[in-house]
């Protein structure tokens, strides 16, 4: 999908309603939502290139333009999986007390869905940094 991307030049105001435009037209086209994540969210997506530094990244992921193009990605997630074969899985490994791992497990149930579904969804969650401690 070609994004056109705005200058530097344009307000953030231009630049939200641009970004939640074309996170639109996407989802109107029904990608995967891998797909969908990696054009618009991910480390090369829409998103980061017009919200280049990490202040007006921050900025706009309080916006209802970004929360509009979470609650897209949700319901593509809704759908299932994705096409197989057009991005490779990676496993990582993370350490937790066990007290967190029951409680994870204990919220999937209760979701009806998977600790992976679940921990994806986590993950996908913007975190406020106040909340991320720093490594020592």
């Amino acid at each position: 999908m070609d994004m056109a991307v705005a200058s530097p030049v344009h307000t953030p105001e231009n630049r939200r309603e641009a970004a939640q435009r074309i996170a639109v037209e996407m989802f109107q086209q029904q990608p995967d939502w891998i797909t969908f994540f990696r054009e618009v969210l991910g480390v090369d997506g829409l998103v980061r290139k017009l919200f280049s530094t990490p202040e007006e990244l921050a900025e706009f992921e309080q916006t209802a333009e970004y929360a509009e193009i979470q609650q897209m990605l949700a319901k593509l997630r809704e759908r299932g999986s994705w096409a197989e074969g057009k991005e490779p899985t990676r496993v990582i490994t993370v350490r937790l007390p066990k007290s967190l791992h029951e409680s994870l497990r204990a919220e999937a149930h209760d979701r009806k869905t998977s600790m992976n579904q679940l921990c994806i969804s986590k993950l996908l969650h913007v975190l406020n940094n106040e909340y991320v401690p720093a490594e020592e």
